[in-house]
């Protein structure tokens, strides 16, 4: 059940927005999503046959080249919920063109909040953060933790971060701020380390691994954060940061390792070490006693068992998968 009737997604076409459209889609919701991409293959939405897709529109807009026509989106729409997971990604290609990071993080970002802020209709906001913004962690950060962020992503990320909790403290914006670790599952984009991984040994290409695959991350299958995030807008706080996580962290030669016996791979002929990305973090452990405690609820599918799962998607889906890019595209 849910508390809300109406929601719109900003960033419907990520992997992680993608996944929240199908688990919302499941509440019975009417729903709009809005990416300044065309809605993608099915294959990589995981609505795509959800019995309640009629319920789902789409919509192409960029906030920075449409902004007036996404306010009047969401003026006729008149959501009760937003959830954000709009944004320039990736982190290495950040520091390429920082300004692009943070024209579309933080400045068209405060842009719109500035107008949400007098929706009488908006009831939440519910903003996707990440990890990064605390930098590399040497043991386990709660939600108070200080802000270190070392890339142009990150900071950008910080940023909006902050100022989104400066507009709860002075004018009660119902905001809901989340920080998950890395989402993983079918659906995802290619270039992502799970699936580039496993298309990479069918294909017997050798995987390029940075800095040796030292750093240390942590994976949330897409359901379970999507159970997660409705977690905090059904039985969260406003002004609050809530953490997703899993409680596997392990090394990316691990991971790596991990899905090359699975797939009968011999780990040392398939991988080749490559210089490490600049301000990569080694690792972010993310406490999340406040969301199990708070709302009650553990992750239910294990990293291992997602993986299969993926793998079974990347077999199933291989005769259209082989023919798509495997690297990331940037979009300007």
């Amino acid at each position: 059940m849910s508390k809300y009737e109406k929601m719109l997604i900003l960033g419907s076409n990520s992997f992680a927005g993608a996944s929240f459209v199908n688990h919302s889609l499941d509440l019975n919701l009417d729903i709009v999503g809005v990416s300044r991409s065309e809605e993608k293959h099915n294959i990589f939405l995981p609505y795509a046959k959800n019995p309640h897709r009629s319920n789902f529109k789409f919509y192409q807009l960029d906030i920075n080249k449409h902004f007036p026509e996404l306010i009047d989106l969401i003026n006729t729409f008149r959501p009760d919920v937003i959830v954000d997971f709009a944004g320039q990604g990736m982190v290495a290609q950040s520091w390429d063109a920082p300004l692009q990071w943070f024209q579309t993080n933080l400045m068209s970002k405060i842009k719109l909040h500035e107008l949400l802020r007098k929706l009488s209709f908006l009831k939440a906001y519910m903003r996707v953060s990440t990890p990064e913004v605390y930098g590399s962690t040497e043991g386990s950060v709660n939600e108070s933790a200080k802000l270190n962020p070392s890339t142009p992503y990150a900071v950008s990320h910080a940023a909006i971060d902050m100022s989104l909790m400066s507009y709860y403290k002075n004018y009660n914006f119902p905001v809901y701020l989340t920080r998950s670790t890395n989402f993983y599952g079918p659906g995802q984009q290619l270039y992502r380390i799970i699936p580039r991984t496993i298309i990479y040994a069918r294909l017997g290409k050798k995987l390029s691994l940075h800095g040796g695959g030292t750093s240390v991350r942590n994976f949330v299958h897409s359901r379970d954060f999507g159970a997660a995030s409705w977690a905090v807008l059904n039985q969260g706080k406003p002004g609050e940061i809530y953490h997703i996580a899993s409680d596997e962290y392990l090394s990316i030669k691990s991971l790596v390792e991990m899905i090359c016996d699975k797939l009968g791979n011999n780990f040392n002929d398939f991988v080749q070490i490559s210089k490490d990305r600049p301000g990569k973090d080694k690792a972010y452990y993310l406490d999340t006693q406040k969301t199990q405690s708070l709302l009650c609820r553990k992750n239910k599918i294990s990293l291992e068992a997602g993986i299969s799962e993926t793998i079974h998607w990347v077999k199933d889906s291989w005769e259209t998968i082989k023919d798509f890019p495997m690297d990331y595209i940037h979009m300007e």
